[in-house]
């Protein structure tokens, strides 16, 4: 993979609901199916604080939290993640990777801070001029000390994807890839105030509590999308 841009990505919260594939299936676009595990689908957010981001070779970049909410999928080039809403603080970085990346970026207020012992206070608001209402008020944290997981594990098929998936207005799939280190990982608690994201998609809440994971982070680089059908 030839690197467009490069990143860190710190303190991640990975929360994921176990759902029917039927609950996923429908809002995929074509050329996706569902991946699941076990026979379960999942839906998953992810929240973390991205750091200088900047394309190769430029000397300073963006920074700035995110907050998705997401699925995993099967498509001809593998498997990989589909976005439902990508979250973030920054109206430049936002506007480049809508462009760059045909992801649903919107443009939110948000605010992480620091508790102590590890905890994590993560707040977000969307602005975003059209798009549903979106809110999310979580504390999380992790409960040991985090270790890369056996490739098998259910913590690996939740949170070692390298592709994502994107569909453009006129329903052209495309494919982008990403390259970092196996995610060290552990077991973390979450304490959610508020969060309408499943909502803001057109989902049902998730019965049930969620499976939490949390990581330290990793430098991470990113490479151009792809039509999925190109050669």
């Amino acid at each position: 993979m030839r690197s467009l841009l490069s990143m860190r990505w710190d303190d991640l919260c990975f929360a994921h609901w176990p759902v029917a594939p039927s609950v996923v299936e429908p809002t995929l676009p074509e050329g996706l199916t569902v991946d699941t595990r076990d026979g379960d689908a999942y839906l998953g957010i992810v929240g973390f604080r991205m750091a200088s981001i900047r394309p190769r070779g430029a000397p300073v970049g963006l920074s700035f939290p995110e907050l998705n909410l997401r699925t995993y999928v099967q498509a001809e080039g593998g498997s990989g993640v589909y976005f439902y809403n990508l979250d973030a603080d920054d109206p430049l970085g936002v506007a480049i990777a809508r462009g760059l990346f045909k992801l649903p970026y919107y443009r939110a207020e948000m605010s992480v801070s620091d508790r102590g012992m590890g905890r994590i206070d993560f707040r977000s608001r969307r602005t975003h001029r059209g798009a549903p209402p979106a809110r999310f008020d979580a504390t999380y944290g992790p409960t040991e000390e985090a270790t890369v997981v056996d490739s098998d594990s259910l913590e690996a098929f939740l949170t070692e994807r390298y592709r994502f998936y994107t569909a453009s207005e006129g329903g052209r799939l495309y494919r982008g890839d990403i390259e970092h280190d196996p995610w060290a990982v552990s077991a973390a608690t979450l304490d959610v105030r508020e969060n309408t994201l499943f909502a803001a998609n057109g989902f049902d809440r998730p019965a049930g509590d969620p499976i939490v994971h949390y990581s330290p982070g990793s430098d991470v680089t990113a490479g151009r999308i792809r039509r999925v059908d190109a050669a």
